[in-house]
């Protein structure tokens, strides 16, 4: 019985730390973008995954996407488009 004058403290003071956890999270925009995340693993764009003369040829793209189309090839780095099936 002496126990509970330990544990019942104890769980409410870990109860006030949990809550305030909770809005120190809310707070500080934890939860503002719950489906960006989720959606983002689904699509290979890190450049950290890239060889650097992938990544050399991706940004020569961003710069001048015609230039890429030009030559006639397929970067090796996105997988063919609808309309060449």
């Amino acid at each position: 019985m002496s126990i509970l004058y330990l544990l019942i403290p104890l769980s409410l003071i870990l109860l006030g730390f949990a809550v305030w956890a909770f809005f120190w999270a809310v707070k500080s925009g934890q939860f503002d973008d719950l489906e960006g995340p989720a959606h983002r693993i689904l699509f290979d764009e890190d450049d950290n995954d890239l060889t650097p003369e992938q990544r050399r040829q991706r940004q020569a793209a961003r710069r001048d996407p015609t230039d890429a189309a030009a030559d006639g090839s397929a970067r090796k780095d996105t997988p063919p488009s609808d309309e060449s099936r």
